[in-house]
């Protein structure tokens, strides 16, 4: 077992499973820090994972990745037209979006593919280069073309957040919107900019899922959306410190199928509930000593 937990083959499912959890937090980082709660990154997540496969079925992965993101804008967009145009409450606004991303996707699954479950297989983004056995499965997922859009990704929205004057708006916003307002910073559109941006990542996120899986499954976030925000919340709405806890509770996974795997005897419930326990633990840990942006759930006052 220890020989499995230190092989490379278990660090690299490690980086694959985090991938979609440090996109998604990456987006919520940017939607937060401009002051908008944003629930809806596990539907935002889904409708680009349809989004995607959809493209690909029609156009191969490039048509896909283009529909994914497009899908991921326009459900995101939907958070934006709730919480900042009619300052509904983002959280309320949030699950709702959720919810109907379940329901439209799985609509569209049987309009499309007659199947209430499951999509035809389609071509996915394939990774740079491989090859056969553990270093086969090393190049794969060091050249994969998401694994190094996640990281490049990671270092550009610390940049953006903290050495840039849009990063220096949208934090403004997130912290005293009346204040930034007051010194010409057009609140409502950078807060937009920000939520937009949040439906790319999620989107991308959502990418990932499908792409690895070749097909769109009913509901196949399974829950990564909130994961994803327990990570941000972990990282203090930092990129880098939010990939790490992506990191953390992606090896949480692994581990719960490698010890799934190894039949060690523990009822499967138990090792599903795994990464989950560890996200509340880490939630609970970090919440007290976490400060959210001052003004996150906040409408701004006309």
């Amino acid at each position: 077992m220890i020989e499995t937990l230190l092989s490379v083959a278990f660090l690299m499912q490690i980086v694959r499973i985090s991938v979609p959890y440090a996109l998604a937090s990456l987006g919520g980082t940017f939607s937060e820090r401009g002051g908008v709660v944003n629930i809806a990154l596990e539907g935002i997540m889904l409708c680009g994972a349809f989004g995607f496969v959809l493209g690909s079925h029609l156009g191969g992965a490039a048509l896909g990745l283009l529909g994914g993101l497009a899908c991921g804008v326009a459900v995101s967009a939907l958070l934006g037209l709730a919480a900042i145009r009619f300052r509904a409450d983002p959280i309320v606004a949030g699950v709702a979006i959720n919810l109907l991303a379940v329901g439209a996707t799985r609509f569209a699954l049987k309009l499309v593919w007659d199947s209430s479950s499951n999509s035809a297989r389609v071509p996915a983004v394939e990774p740079l280069a491989g090859g056969e056995g553990t270093l086969g499965a090393l190049l794969e997922t060091v050249t994969h073309p998401l694994v190094l859009a996640a990281v490049a990704l990671v270092a550009l929205a610390h940049v953006v957040l903290f050495r840039t004057r849009f990063g220096l708006r949208l934090r403004s916003c997130g912290e005293h919107p009346e204040a930034a307002r007051s010194l010409g910073v057009p609140v409502t559109r950078t807060r937009w900019a920000g939520v937009l941006l949040a439906g790319v990542l999620a989107g991308l996120a959502g990418v990932w899922l499908a792409s690895e899986q070749h097909q769109f499954t009913d509901q196949m976030t399974g829950g990564r959306g909130y994961i994803a925000l327990a990570a941000m919340i972990v990282g203090r709405w930092r990129p880098s410190l939010a990939a790490l806890a992506c990191l953390l509770f992606g090896g949480a996974e692994a581990l719960q199928i490698a010890l799934a795997s190894q039949g060690i005897g523990v009822p499967t419930q138990l090792l599903q509930m795994l990464p989950y326990l560890l996200t509340i633990g880490a939630v609970v840990g970090f919440m007290g000593r976490a400060r959210p942006p001052a003004a996150l759930g906040k409408p701004l006052e006309e």
